[in-house]
């Protein structure tokens, strides 16, 4: 669709500033990595400690292992009042309320999901309610029959 005269030259256009704009982008990834060719090698390393901290994956570890361990007690001590507790099976909070962030769209198609899944149980209790209504009745008759 997109054949016309404009739309050619504007393509043309396009492609000359996507080659002009890499070269600026590739001289300014190269300077902030510090392995530019013309920039001075002595880089001051200093000012990173400010921004991040480094540790190692055992230090990681050891933390996660230390929290898995209290994670009874952080519940209770977050336990204010304000801290709302979802549930991933019904996407519900303590107090029966989906939460804001969920879209109404995707919140309608779960109450559907949900009520299918209800559904389906409890048809399967009916069923088995039934046959074996149907094999007390049989038994029945087989002890008058003898």
């Amino acid at each position: 669709m997109a054949k016309s005269l404009r739309s050619k030259w504007r393509r043309k256009c396009r492609a000359v500033k996507r080659v002009r704009y890499g070269e600026k982008e590739l001289a300014r990834l190269k300077k902030t990595l510090g392995i530019d060719e013309n920039a001075s090698k002595d880089v001051e390393m200093s000012d990173i400690q400010e921004i991040a901290t480094v540790t190692n994956a055992q230090a990681i570890k050891e933390n996660k292992n230390k929290k898995v361990v209290q994670g009874n007690m952080e519940d209770e001590e977050m336990d204010d009042g304000t801290a709302k507790v979802y549930s991933k099976k019904t996407m519900k909070d303590q107090y029966g309320n989906y939460p804001v962030w969920i879209n109404r769209r995707k919140l309608m198609k779960h109450k559907k999901g949900r009520a299918k899944t209800k559904k389906g149980t409890i048809q399967r209790d009916k069923k088995v309610a039934k046959k074996q209504k149907k094999r007390r009745t049989k038994g029945k008759e087989k002890i008058e029959q003898a």
